[in-house]
């Protein structure tokens, strides 16, 4: 066989026959690299979650190669197209090529795992084999040549058509390589809808608790891609002793019943059935999974037998501002989840004053959000909670109403504005905003029209009058 040949003459043909069938379509770019590296005598394969999306019928984030040229041959073979050293130490390098950024990476062996997060030594080889033995799964462990057709060294396609994930060789092995591993393989079983087949399942749940030594910002990661997965629910449920690992506030709400006629399920249960009831964008998703979080503290029960939670709410919201924090979230998003939480289980009404007044305290993005985090808890209660989604439904089409009628909710929807203040005489500083919401006040409470004859009337009144402290 010639350098970078895997398989004889034969085998290549059929191999060419049955990859003209398979539903992988890399970008010409990523064509371009892989015959310019074999041009130099080098073996290039895409390899990867590109692959694996590609044969499941999903479009590719992006294309990684896996070569035998080292780095530095690489960057010979590509000099007409910037590369840069991305990650030499592991034997990678990212091209950039008509506007498309494709990483490749040296065939390589890896040393030991001090450290559980990166190999002590790498080992460049010239064996494709030798790199698809330190992948992952066995679904990403497939490569790819357009000529040459499939690599799969571990059954990585048949594991993809029974939608199985299972680790390459050992899974003690693979985790204690990269504990992250651990929390991959609940995303992609969450993400893609597969089963953890039971010797993978096994070792996560053996050494779940190798995720101490992984930096928040790497959970939250992964984490967030699990939570808005199709099989959110299923994953953490069965998995939920992995995932306290990290969020260890969860566990009280396993098995707390609620003794509750609007509640069929304890406090965890809930919780999920809550999180399957809603879209999965991400602060929904989080906000559903923290909306009950403060209830176990603030648990107790009447002389009738009746369970109560008072203060949950204000509890776990500040309760998910921490576990958010800790988990290195956005400012945005740790304060859009903690207005959810706090505010879920407020009783707004479909009353046009009310709708008004949320829509000014939150801004119409949140206060839908809001809405749907109420249906989707209100979804997952008894069905002693029809009234509650009923209201629910009818705040949404008021709502609706109210902003295609282009109501005034906030300071600069005023058909008046500061200036028109300043030109009646009223000096510039903090009279101007006193007068400005008592007139967006008396707007929302329809005490007066958003005319400007109107609120100009009013303002001449409340100029003559002095400012009252507010009650406390």
């Amino acid at each position: 066989m010639e350098r970078g040949d895997i398989m004889p003459s034969s085998r290549r043909r059929a191999s060419r026959k049955r990859n003209s069938i398979l539903p992988i379509h890399p970008p010409k770019q990523v064509l371009r690299l892989i015959d310019r590296l074999q041009k130099h005598g080098f073996e290039a394969y895409a390899v990867g979650g590109c692959i694996r999306d590609s044969l499941l019928g999903l479009s590719p984030n992006d294309w990684d190669l896996t070569c035998s040229a080292h780095p530095e041959e690489v960057a010979q073979a590509l000099s007409d197209y910037p590369v840069l050293p991305t990650g030499l130490q592991h034997g990678t390098v990212t091209v950039f090529i008509d506007g498309l950024s494709v990483e490749i990476t040296t065939y390589r062996v890896d040393g030991a795992y001090s450290d559980g997060r990166h190999p002590d030594s790498v080992s460049f080889s010239r064996n494709l084999l030798d790199d698809l033995a330190r992948r992952d799964f066995t679904v990403n462990a497939i490569a790819y040549h357009p000529n040459r057709g499939l690599v799969d060294p571990y059954n990585g396609l048949h594991d993809l058509h029974s939608r199985t994930l299972r680790c390459v060789g050992m899974p003690e092995q693979r985790f204690q390589e990269d504990a992250l591993r651990i929390l991959r393989g609940l995303r992609f079983a969450s993400t893609l809808g597969f089963t953890i087949e039971k010797k993978t399942a096994y070792a996560i749940f053996q050494q779940r608790d190798l995720l101490n030594r992984i930096a928040e910002e790497r959970i939250q990661v992964e984490f967030s891609k699990l939570l808005c997965g199709r099989d959110a629910e299923r994953i953490l449920r069965k998995y939920q002793r992995v995932i306290s690992v990290f969020l260890p506030e969860i566990t009280p709400m396993v098995g707390l019943e609620q003794h509750s006629p609007y509640h069929i399920y304890d406090v965890w249960e809930h919780t999920l059935h809550a999180i399957s009831a809603i879209e999965p964008k991400l602060e929904l998703r989080l906000a559903v999974l923290l909306h009950d979080i403060g209830k176990p503290q603030c648990f107790s029960m009447d002389a009738k037998g009746v369970g109560h939670f008072y203060g949950h709410q204000n509890l776990g919201a500040d309760i998910a501002k921490t576990i958010l924090t800790r988990l290195r979230f956005s400012n945005e998003i740790v304060r859009t989840v903690y207005t959810l939480v706090k505010y879920h289980d407020v009783s707004i009404t479909d009353e046009d004053v009310r709708i008004k007044r949320w829509l000014n305290r939150l801004g119409e993005p949140v206060f839908r959000m809001l809405l749907a985090v109420n249906q989707a808890d209100t979804a997952a209660h008894s069905p002693a909670a029809a009234l509650r989604m009923e209201m629910i439904e009818r705040e949404a089409v008021a709502l609706n109403r109210i902003l295609a009628e282009q109501a005034c909710f906030q300071r600069k929807d005023l058909a008046i504005k500061g200036q028109d203040l300043l030109q009646l005489g009223i000096p510039e500083g903090p009279e101007v905003g006193r007068i400005l919401q008592e007139l967006l006040d008396a707007v929302l409470e329809n005490r007066c029209a958003n005319q400007y004859e109107d609120l100009l009337a009013v303002a001449k009144q409340l100029y003559s009058m002095p400012s009252q402290p507010k009650e406390e």
